[in-house]
């Protein structure tokens, strides 16, 4: 008794100081179901005004249900009723959703990466006004617009919108103040007068209001009869009489008067209300329900008329009326508590073949990548071939392995790419150095071919090269020597050796480099070949195409009589590449000088051919006068054939 005492001096000092703070900071209070919301009216940043909110025992308002915000909607709509009126704009009131710093928006989630202050659950509903601003690099607040503007305030819920969470003495833009959530482990009924009087709920949030639908835990009810003592209030407290079970601590109707009876608000009573013969009074209930301990309420005598069981949980009544059972449904069970259910994880029992995936009251499963559901008699997943016709992901060749595959290349070529899928040629002749031919190395598609030198014909290997078949006579007329057009013969690219049969004078050859440098015969008269002769071209005996990776010898015809003369082979490899840029440098001097040659020759002729057109000029009596001094006659005539001095040819 004392303990209550105590309390209740408490509650009526923070009820004196609420009121002095609502002066200044007037506030709106709806509470329902086991929480209570204030709608405040103070310009502060979001941070300020969730300290404001946690100073009492709260946080910034969550939002988490449609029910959740048309509770809030419900304070904001009385909050318009006290103090100034707002302005005619979108006046904005924080809620309890942040984003922190460096955390980006998710658009695929509901809360677009927001959390609720307090839990940090995440939830499903939301009521966005429009898409949220797309920065990681500060803090966002989210707030509600309270639109003047817009008709039906009260029946419309007010929309979300994120911004700057503001700072001390800018709270932001249009910012006009805040709303506040208390959560409850219970809550009791509104009291009920039998008589005139006043009723005044002071909240353990500091709190005042005379109008609760429902009045939280641990809250004072200060009751003042007109009738009664002069108006002298009562003070009254909401305890938990059993668990789960709130109630006043005070019995039968208050400020009851024989002067209504009945008749003014049913006599306090909830359901009947019976009249005495000398003006008193007691309340009753209707067949089913049964009078409670304070002898106004009623309650069904089905236990489970009251909804005792939450979320998916039935409610089954005892054989005797007094108790009850919650049950859930499959893949549900109860929690601690034994009046709610909570999901059961079935995944935990491995009932997949590969990934199970839990779900609200089941499960399902899927398969892992490159696999799919299969059908009744092909099991749960079967491997899915990536490399079937029309389908394969690769350049080339494509082998399906379980659950995935991998690509390969032909001979000649390398996986490439960043999925490893496509295939480029290799250069072998860069790969291996020079170590594929002997000589001359020239890289093809899938493939590459060798050659050979002039002077060297390709060997029957296709790698090596050995000297050619050669004999006494004139220079051939093959496409090494033949004729230049201007009475000067091509130059000779094959070494000439006297043929003893001397049945083909012309026998030349020109072969591929074999694992030795060629080196030239003794005695052997060399001519240097055209450049084009080092290009690849398909003359018979200079170059190997390949039918495979691997090149094969092509030759051309191979002519001999007698005794055949081969070229000695060298062990140093740089006397051929020497011999190689002395022919180039030989060739090169030979068409400048030609060059310079012809030149000379064309202006000498065009000199030649602009005197001759002079001379055959009339002359007119204008040429024969002169304005110069004439010449001395001892002076001897000029030849008219003789050269002008400085035109020479």
């Amino acid at each position: 008794m004392a303990s209550s005492a105590g309390l209740l001096l408490l509650l009526l000092l923070l009820s004196i100081q609420s009121q002095a703070e609502n002066t200044i900071d007037p506030e709106a209070v709806v509470c329902a179901g086991a929480a209570c919301y204030t709608a405040h009216r103070r310009k502060l940043n979001a941070e300020d005004a969730q300290l404001h909110c946690s100073k009492k025992g709260g946080n910034l308002a969550t939002v988490k249900s449609e029910e959740e915000a048309r509770h809030i909607q419900g304070a904001l709509t009385q909050l318009l009723l006290l103090g100034a009126p707002l302005p005619e704009r979108q006046n904005k009131f924080w809620i309890g959703l942040q984003r922190e710093k460096g955390t980006c928006p998710d658009s695929s989630l509901p809360l677009k990466g927001f959390s609720w202050l307090g839990d940090g659950e995440a939830s499903q509903y939301n009521n966005w006004y429009k898409e949220v601003k797309n920065t990681c690099i500060q803090r966002r607040c989210v707030s509600l617009i309270l639109d003047l503007s817009v008709p039906g305030l009260a029946s419309s819920l007010s929309k979300w919108v994120d911004g700057p969470c503001g700072q001390s003495g800018f709270p932001g833009s249009n910012i006009e103040g805040f709303v506040c959530k208390f959560s409850f482990k219970g809550m009791c009924r509104p009291l009920t007068l039998g008589g005139p009087g006043q009723v005044n709920y002071t909240t353990p949030f500091q709190a005042t209001s005379s109008s609760l639908q429902a009045v939280p835990f641990a809250s004072m009810a200060s009751v003042a009869c007109e009738d009664r003592d002069e108006g002298r209030p009562h003070y009254f407290l909401c305890k938990e009489k059993a668990p789960s079970v709130f109630d006043w601590d005070s019995s039968g109707p208050l400020c009851v008067s024989p002067k209504f009876s009945c008749d003014f608000n049913n006599g306090g009573c909830q359901q009947d209300c019976f009249e005495g013969g000398d003006g008193s009074f007691r309340c009753g209930c209707r067949p089913g329900f049964r009078l409670l301990d304070d002898l106004v309420s009623c309650t069904s005598r089905n236990p489970c008329s009251s909804s005792p069981c939450g979320g998916e949980a039935t409610c089954f009544p005892g054989s005797l009326g007094t108790d009850f059972t919650c049950h859930c449904p499959p893949g549900y069970q109860l929690d601690s508590t034994q009046r709610d259910c909570v999901d059961v994880d079935e995944c935990q029992d491995n009932p997949c073949a590969q990934d199970c995936v839990n779900t609200p009251g089941s499960f399902r499963c899927e398969c892992w990548v490159g696999f799919e559901p299969g059908g009744p008699e092909e099991g749960a997943c079967v491997d899915v071939d990536e490399c079937a016709p029309g389908h394969s992901p690769c350049a080339q060749s494509c082998t399906n392995t379980e659950g995935s595959f991998y690509c390969s290349c032909e001979e000649g070529y390398e996986l490439a790419g960043e999925d490893g899928t496509q295939c480029l040629d290799v250069d072998e002749c860069e790969v291996q150095q020079g170590g594929l031919c002997d000589s001359l190395c020239f890289n093809t598609e899938g493939s590459f071919r060798c050659g050979c030198l002039p002077g060297w014909e390709l060997d029957t290997n296709g790698v090596s090269c050995t000297g050619g078949p050669t004999s006494l006579g004139p220079p051939s007329r093959s496409p090494l020597g033949e004729d230049t057009g201007n009475g000067e013969e091509g130059l000779q690219s094959s070494a000439t050796v006297p043929s003893p049969s001397g049945d083909n004078p012309e026998a030349t050859s020109m072969v591929a480099p074999s694992n030795r440098r060629p080196s030239l015969p003794a005695r052997v008269p060399i001519s240097l070949p055209p450049p084009e002769m080092l290009a690849p071209s398909e003359t018979p005996g200079v170059w190997m195409e390949p039918s495979t990776h691997h090149p094969t010898a092509t030759t051309g015809h191979r002519e001999s009589a007698g005794e055949d003369f081969t070229a000695k082979q060298s062990d140093q490899g740089t006397d051929g590449q020497q011999l190689l840029l002395f022919y180039i440098l030989g060739t090169v001097v030979a068409i400048l000088l030609l060059l310079a040659l012809a030149l000379g020759l064309l202006v000498c002729r065009k000199r030649r051919a602009k005197r001759e057109e002079k001379k055959q000029q009339p002359q007119s009596a204008a040429d024969s006068y002169a304005w110069v001094p004439e010449r001395a006659e001892s002076r001897a005539t000029e030849n008219p054939y003789s050269p002008t001095p400085g035109t020479d040819c």
